[in-house]
Formats: C-alpha cells, sequence, structure tokens
C-alpha cells in the first residue's frame, strides 16, 4: 500500500509539473517578439498580433474556451485557484465553479439570489469562496460558502440606502475588504478579519473627500486590489479626474492620486487595477460606452501609485480587467468587450492579440491565465 501511494504521488506530480510546463510555454509563446511572430488572421481565435501567435516550436496560443452552458450571463467576477479550479459570478445571482479546468461547471449558486448581480468573487480554494453582490440599498450583499458553494452563509447586507458596493478584495484568507461608492462624501469601505464571515464599516476618517461624481466601476471585481499584508489601492472615475487611492494600513488611512487617464464623465476612468507588488502597478479604463473612443485609458506606477505615468501606446479601446503574467516583472494582459492587449515592458506599449469580448481576466501562480465576460463566455490560455 505504502508503494502504490508512492508511485500515485509520482504520477499526480508527474503531472502537475506537465501541466505547469505546458502553460508556462503557452505564456513564454504569448511574449514571443512581434517581429518572431507569424500573424493568423483575425478569425483565428488565436492569440498574438493580429489576432494569433506562433512560439518557437510552433505552438498556438490561444484563448481556450469553457463553455460553461449560459449564454445569458455575463460573468464580470472570475476567481481563478489554479488551471484547475475557478469561480465565476454573474448576472441572475449565478455562481459557477470548476475543478477540472473548465472541462464541466457546477451551478452553485446561492439559493434564493436570483435577482442578485453578482460582480466579484475571491475564492481561497476548491471549497470556500467569497461573493460579492453589487446594487443600491439591500441589494449589496456578500455571501460565503465553506463547502465547495454545496451551502451558502449571508454573512453582509448593506441597509444604507446611499450605499453601493463594488468590488472586494483578500490580503489573505482572513483579511479583506471591500469597496463602496462615497457616502456623505466619502468612499465607504467594509472590513473582515475573519474571512468574510463577518464584516464591519470602517472609520471614514482616514479617507479623503471624494470628488463630485466619484465612484467606482464594478465591471471586473478588480476596482480594488491588494498586494501584500496590508497596501490595497482603489480606482475611480466619473469625477473631474480618474484617481488611485492606497491604503498601507489595510484600509484604515488612505492617500489620493490623480492618474492620467480620461475622466470628467459618469461613464469615464479607471477601471481595474492589477499590481504585481506594492510597488509596481497598471490602471486600465476609459469610457464604457461603445460608441465613445477611450485613448491614454492606461497607466502606469513604479512608486505604489504615488504618481502615474500614461501608457507611451495604450489599449485602442475601453478595457475593464487587467492582470501581470505568473512570476513576470514585465508582462501583463488587459481585456475589454473589443479584445484582448499584451504589454510586455511593464505597461509602456500595449498591441492587441485578440478580438473577443472578455472583462476581467487573472493568471495564477501555476502558470495559468482564465478570462471571463458577456455571453457566457469564458476562456483559459492554452496551447
Amino acid at each position: 500500500m505504502r508503494r502504490l501511494g508512492s508511485t500515485r504521488r509520482r504520477a499526480r506530480t508527474g503531472r502537475l509539473v506537465a501541466a505547469g510546463v505546458a502553460c508556462g510555454a503557452a505564456l513564454a509563446a504569448l511574449t514571443v517578439p512581434a517581429a518572431q511572430a507569424r500573424s493568423l488572421g483575425p478569425d483565428s481565435g488565436t492569440l498574438g498580433q493580429a489576432g494569433g501567435t506562433l512560439g518557437h516550436d510552433g505552438g498556438t496560443v490561444h484563448w481556450a474556451a469553457k463553455d460553461p452552458g449560459t449564454p445569458q450571463v455575463r460573468f464580470r467576477g472570475l476567481a481563478a485557484v489554479d488551471r484547475h479550479t475557478a469561480w465565476l459570478a454573474g448576472t441572475g445571482g449565478t455562481v459557477l465553479r470548476t475543478t477540472d479546468g473548465g472541462s464541466s461547471w457546477r451551478n452553485v449558486s446561492p439559493p434564493g439570489g436570483g435577482d442578485l448581480e453578482f460582480r466579484d468573487v475571491q475564492a481561497f480554494d476548491a471549497r470556500r469562496a467569497v461573493v460579492l453582490a453589487i446594487g443600491e440599498g439591500e441589494a449589496s450583499r456578500v455571501y460565503r460558502t465553506d463547502d465547495g458553494g454545496a451551502t451558502w452563509t449571508e454573512s453582509f447586507r448593506n441597509t444604507d440606502p446611499h450605499a453601493f458596493y463594488d468590488c472586494l478584495a483578500f490580503f489573505d484568507r482572513r483579511h479583506g475588504l471591500a469597496l463602496g461608492d462615497p457616502v456623505d462624501g466619502r468612499f465607504r469601505i467594509l472590513s473582515t478579519s475573519d474571512g468574510g464571515r463577518s464584516w464591519r464599516v470602517l472609520p471614514a476618517q482616514g479617507m479623503p473627500p471624494a470628488l463630485d461624481g466619484e465612484a467606482g466601476f464594478a465591471a471586473s471585481g478588480q476596482c480594488l486590489v491588494t498586494s501584500g499584508p496590508k497596501d490595497v489601492w482603489l480606482a475611480t472615475g466619473g469625477g473631474a479626474r480618474a484617481r488611485v487611492l492606497h491604503s498601507a494600513d489595510r484600509g484604515l488611512t488612505w492617500t489620493a492620486a490623480d492618474t492620467p487617464v480620461p475622466a470628467g464623465d459618469p461613464a469615464k476612468g479607471v477601471f481595474a487595477l492589477a499590481f504585481r507588488d506594492r510597488a509596481h502597478g497598471l490602471a486600465v479604463g476609459g469610457d464604457y460606452r461603445p460608441d465613445r473612443s477611450s485613448p491614454d485609458a492606461a497607466a502606469v506606477t513604479a512608486d505604489g501609485g504615488r504618481t502615474w505615468t500614461p501608457a507611451a501606446t495604450p489599449p485602442p479601446a475601453y478595457r475593464s480587467g487587467a492582470s501581470w503574467l505568473p512570476h513576470s516583472r514585465t508582462a501583463a494582459l488587459a481585456v475589454g468587450p473589443t479584445g484582448t492587449d499584451l504589454t510586455t515592458d511593464g505597461g509602456r506599449t500595449w498591441r492587441t492579440i485578440d478580438t473577443g469580448s472578455y472583462d476581467t481576466v487573472t493568471c495564477t501562480p501555476d502558470l495559468s491565465c482564465w478570462a471571463a465576460g458577456e455571453q457566457g463566455r469564458v476562456a483559459r490560455l492554452e496551447r
């Protein structure tokens, strides 16, 4: 029995290593310089300049569809644990989970939540996750599961008719925050120290005053992001300036910085942030209206968000989600309704590599990247 167990462990380890090598090869092929890439055309469905790219050995890198069979749902909430396990949160109170890399999906939606708009989900593993429903008043809620979605506990229901929660983020398995739009002139922050089982509103004294019309965007679950045990950033729009606010003490005190991302309209601003450490971050956004252009809608920081520099070559259109590629200091993806863009120089320049519609994207430490969006679209980067 001991030898059989050891053999099984070695076999499982071998499969995991092989999977990691395959995913790593896909990401390596994705970042091949454009001069070495071969176009496959806009209808190829593969990633690369002008619609596709090949790696050095001829392998095609592409968003591989992982159809959950829910074309009526728009998934703006995505939490990938690894290349096997991912959670989705979307319209119609929908929460789905896969543990086999997207080959099959289980509907684990909280009962009685058909009217809720789930916009963010944070997963700790295949069994434990927290989801956020957005909306005014009691429409904003938080649920937690400890058994893979078989049962859920409602851990927060907003009772302030003026409050509206947009997204949430965790520092670790216990400590997390949720971002709410300004109430009485300041952004509202919820805090948990028990993994989302209970929440409290943090004091507003440490939050700078909000600009007129300023708010967060519940577009991808990435308007609030963390790095390390205490640093957190929130993205804003709708005001005269698009700003990023930073806290180094888990949301007790904040400082605000202007970004060069266009603002001055309720539909404009920073929609998503991504930080690879406490210093280096990306901001993407623009104007979410499909008939409006979004020039200069990306920026970078190398000082923890104190200052932001516009991308020299930004994505060509509005982008709602962003993620650094695993273990990379320079490569990241941005997604939106009109396509996916890649940077290989830390956000200074971007190039469109796919024209499919996605709202959110995330990459995991085991070298996998997932994306999700409208009409039930879900995909994983594969080769």
